[in-house]
């Protein structure tokens, strides 16, 4: 009877022994599967990084990050249970600087950056993302080499480059007989690129250009450059710069009476805090293109409201960008589950984008986000209805038209498939 007990024992001993092991075996090869990947560390970290103190503070800075914010508010009414953390950093609109910054983030689990916001920093930050197999999206980053020949697959641009910028202004002035230019740019990857871009361009179409001088970056006095640009005998003086210097050389042509030589400025990059900061009566009739405006309609709007009662003024176009960015990352690690570069990347690029910045968007073969963009003028004083109604639209320039055609890339993503 003992014997039968004990018989009767070891096999309750070996078949728990046997269910353990199982079960064990079981939960490893449930982890193992791609399907059931987890969230690293449990939290998705994103990082800000823009110009937070100098002169794109305005037009991004921490408007940009009330905007992730934002996104972050909306992500967490459908996602409840996904942990979110947001870090900010200023990279001084030093490359270096940003690079330690973004370096350093990496190394401690940070998974997606966004904004960035100048194109020498983006630079640096893009061959990082391709180092270390991260996720950036560029918000107001103009150089072309970073969806060009610095083009990488984690690497998005959700706003603009310096082709979207140029092409359509003067595709349309140079066939008003405005076919003379002269440039004023700011001296970094940014501003050379823009004039790159603008010289190409111009021979295109039936242009030409008189010349060009570069400005530092922050630089506070225009009266030589603008003399230079008087003297060249252009029909058209393009400001390639952005932000406080825009505003300050505007300021500066309208004190020393430049249009009263028959001289058109052109804007190539504005945005909507610009003209607050310069006011109506000194921008009013400045042209130039934009991917979003707060006051195109509902949607838009709404977005703008929500903004603005955080940040108390309407947002620019790459605040929206950052807004867009954010979310649709976000929205792809849900999908997923799992935060794994690669599997995030691809999910963002099978999902249209489809928000109140972007509708019905998708993200390109060379990680471009496409969408239409909106040729504006600047109102005059008295044409003023609301408070930030600064632009009249003059017209939609649809995707196809606004994007350099992916058969001339040099994007490695590009000609590489296509070999």
């Amino acid at each position: 009877m003992k014997q039968d007990q004990d018989r009767q024992s070891r096999k309750h001993r070996l078949r728990a022994l046997w269910t353990s092991s199982l079960g064990a075996l079981m939960a490893l090869a449930v982890m193992a599967t791609p399907s059931s990947a987890q969230i690293s560390d449990g939290v998705v970290k994103i990082g800000i990084l823009n110009d937070q103190s100098g002169p794109f503070s305005d037009l991004a800075g921490k408007g940009s990050v009330v905007a992730a914010k934002l996104a972050l508010e909306d992500f967490k009414k459908i996602a409840p249970d996904v942990k979110v953390e947001l870090l900010v950093a200023d990279h001084q609109n030093k490359a270096d600087v940003g690079a330690q910054i973004v370096r350093r983030w990496f190394a401690e689990g940070v998974d997606m950056v966004a904004d960035v916001t100048n194109s020498a920093v983006a630079l640096a930050v893009q061959a990082l993302a391709r180092e270390k197999n991260k996720v950036v999206m560029y918000s107001a980053v103009g150089t072309v080499d970073i969806t060009g020949k610095q083009c990488a697959p984690t690497g998005f641009a959700w706003l603009h480059d310096n082709y979207n910028l140029v092409a359509g202004p003067i595709r349309k002035l140079v066939s008003q007989g405005q076919d003379k230019w002269f440039f004023i740019a700011a001296d970094y990857a940014f501003g050379r690129n823009m004039v790159a871009e603008s010289e190409r361009m111009l021979k295109s179409v039936g242009g030409k250009s008189l010349g060009a001088v570069f400005h530092p970056i922050g630089n506070a006095d225009y009266s030589s450059f603008l003399l230079q640009a008087q003297g060249s005998g252009a029909k058209v003086v393009a400001l390639a710069n952005a932000g406080e210097q825009l505003v300050s050389s505007i300021k500066q042509w309208n004190e020393f009476n430049m249009s009263a030589g028959g001289q058109t400025p052109v804007a190539l990059l504005m945005f909507l805090t610009d003209i607050h900061g310069m006011g109506l009566q000194t921008a009013k009739g400045l042209t130039g293109i934009t991917a979003w405006y707060w006051d195109l309609n509902d949607d838009t709007r709404a977005f703008a409201k929500r903004f603005y009662a955080l940040h108390g003024a309407m947002p620019t176009a790459p605040q929206a960008a950052v807004y867009s960015a954010v979310f649709h990352y976000l929205k792809a690690v849900a999908a997923i589950n799992s935060d794994d570069t690669d599997r995030v990347a691809e999910k963002m690029r099978a999902t249209p984008v489809d928000d109140f910045y972007a509708p019905g968007a998708k993200i390109r073969a060379d990680s471009k986000l496409v969408h239409d963009f909106y040729l504006v003028q600047v109102r005059e004083p008295k044409e003023l209805e609301k408070p930030w109604a600064y632009y009249k639209v003059l017209e939609t320039v649809s995707a196809d038209v606004a994007y350099r055609p992916l058969s001339e890339s040099d994007c490695p993503l590009v000609t590489n498939a296509a070999k």
